[in-house]
């Protein structure tokens, strides 16, 4: 099959690798669709130590099974299926706490770290085990399926954080996660919602979907702006979905006393944080790790037109120009967001 394999750091090659083979409990899908996602991006130049060469990279996908493992009984040559990007052990302590994106030994498509390396979804075909399927509604097309990764990512930490109707939200992070986020937390019933981000272009996508206030930290006080639509107090919840300590800083600094950030962001192996405004203000700070179960009520949302894609789209190419995209998307190309490759 063809496949994009990262070779080296910053060196993509589109090239002929051997065909995966399914295990008893595995199907092997025909890839109809892939997203590049910010993280591969990011991985590409070694930069997070996840994406160690070689590697195919992708975890964002959609296709047609194939094939299946002889053990393999709930699915059927020809299904049109999503799948999630965690690989886990159905018998992991976690795992039976319903906590699967916990698990020990757990594994992520497409990424190869010291401690395991698993081929992803840049390429015709990509084997995965049964059990973390989801089948597509008709009425989803494969591209848009291949986008329900990241807007479970979002769901899975609007699922955690505690919130109630009228609450104030602030987003920090206006990339694709952070733009699900917005979404998710309009249909959870914030009414003021904050979107952050130095990209004007971002901002301007985070209003479409639902953003009540944009907000550059270059050019705003952050903190003073949100306190503005929440009666002088705060945010009741902020998300940060970028992961240096800037933007942790930001996020932390535009809640009010009691509040609760949730970090989804994941670019710096640690930062810096006001301790004691935590401490003072106390404050609840807590992480948010990939997705626990949201694809089945992300694909029903799709199904039901109440989440927007289209407008995220910037493209849709071959897997075989793949190597170009990504070099525009790490040069910070203006008005590029989500990329889809077409293996």
């Amino acid at each position: 099959m063809k496949a994009l394999v990262l070779e080296e750091y910053m060196k993509l090659t589109y090239k002929d690798v051997p065909d995966p083979v399914p295990g008893p409990d595995e199907v092997l899908i025909e890839v109809r669709a892939t997203g590049i996602c910010g993280s591969d991006v990011h991985g590409m130049d070694g930069s997070t130590g996840r994406r160690i060469p070689p590697v195919i990279m992708g975890h964002e996908a959609s296709g047609i099974i194939r094939d299946t493992g002889g053990r393999v009984r709930d699915w059927k040559t020809g299904d049109r299926v999503t799948f999630d990007s965690t690989i886990y052990d159905l018998g992991d302590w976690y795992s039976r706490r319903g906590e699967y994106n916990l698990s020990d030994g757990r594994m992520v498509l497409g990424v190869s770290a010291k401690e395991f390396r698993r081929d992803g979804t840049y390429a015709e075909y990509v084997a995965v085990p049964a059990h973390i399927l989801y089948r597509i509604p008709e009425s989803v097309s494969f591209i848009r399926a291949a986008m329900v990764e990241p807007a479970a990512v979002a769901l899975h930490a609007v699922n955690l954080t505690p919130l109630a109707v009228n609450d104030t939200a602030v987003v920090v992070g206006a990339g694709m996660i952070g733009l699900f986020v917005v979404q998710m937390l309009r249909l959870a019933g914030c009414t003021e919602i904050a979107a952050v981000d130095i990209d004007g272009e971002r901002l301007s996508l985070a209003e479409k979907l639902g953003a009540t206030l944009i907000l550059n930290p270059e050019r705003d006080d952050v903190a003073a702006e949100v306190k503005s639509i929440s009666s002088g107090r705060g945010a009741d919840i902020a998300f940060e979905a970028v992961g240096i300590g800037s933007t942790v800083t930001t996020a932390i600094s535009a809640l009010r006393k009691g509040g609760t950030v949730t970090i989804l962001g994941n670019l710096s192996p640690s930062v810096e944080i006001p301790l004691q405004a935590v401490v003072t203000g106390q404050l609840r700070l807590q992480g948010s790790c990939a997705i626990n179960g949201e694809y089945g009520p992300v694909l029903d949302l799709l199904e039901k037109d109440l989440l927007n894609t289209d407008v995220m789209l910037s493209a849709e190419a071959p897997l075989s120009q793949g190597a170009d995209w990504f070099k525009r998307l790490y040069g910070r190309e203006k008005g590029l967001n989500k990329v889809i490759l077409i293996p």
